[in-house]
């Protein structure tokens, strides 16, 4: 449902049906006491699941993987990239934090297909908030999903966790296609 809610909406828009472009990035989000498999992200100090997503340059969530806080992001990124390749096959292009350089993660994607990664940093000299190009619409994703109240898990297991986050994402471009219908 939510692939062809997403073509939908992107012809609604003018763009082509399938995009070229994704924007990868994670986001790792405590769990509840019955939580099913948990991790420990070490980096943001947080014991529960971490979210991949990978959205179109619109905000639309093309692919989404939830496991273990504790996997890198260069080990979910391939996960997230095979859903892509079924649902999208023109979209082999990403675009990702310092979290997702390396070849690891570019080796992983070879065995994948034809894929390019682009790494957007934020600059050494930057102090406090600053807004990436492209990487924000991600973040502006998260933020979206965020408002359905996922900004903590309470799911016994990581595929109900899933399909809550696709639920969510769901409605919000249901939304979006009904307000731009009439």
């Amino acid at each position: 449902m939510n692939h062809i809610l997403v073509i939908l909406s992107r012809e609604q828009e003018g763009r082509d049906a399938t995009p070229s472009v994704g924007i990868i990035d994670s986001q790792s989000v405590k769990t509840s006491e019955n939580g099913g498999s948990r991790g420990y992200d070490a980096g943001k100090k947080i014991k529960g699941h971490k979210r991949h997503i990978a959205t179109d340059t619109l905000g639309h969530v093309v692919a989404a993987v939830v496991h273990p806080a504790d996997v890198q992001d260069r080990d979910g990124a391939p996960l997230g990239a095979a859903r892509i390749r079924s649902l999208f096959p023109w979209l082999r292009h990403l675009i990702g934090d310092g979290g997702y350089s390396g070849e690891k993660l570019r080796a992983a994607l070879a065995e994948l297909g034809r894929w390019t990664i682009e790494i957007v940093k934020r600059s050494d000299r930057a102090e406090g908030f600053v807004v990436l190009p492209q990487r924000w619409i991600v973040e502006r994703s998260f933020a979206w999903l965020g408002r359905c109240r996922l900004t903590k898990d309470f799911e016994a297991t990581i595929s109900s966790s899933h399909a809550w986050l696709m639920i969510a994402h769901i409605r919000r471009v249901l939304r979006k296609i009904n307000q731009t219908a009439f």
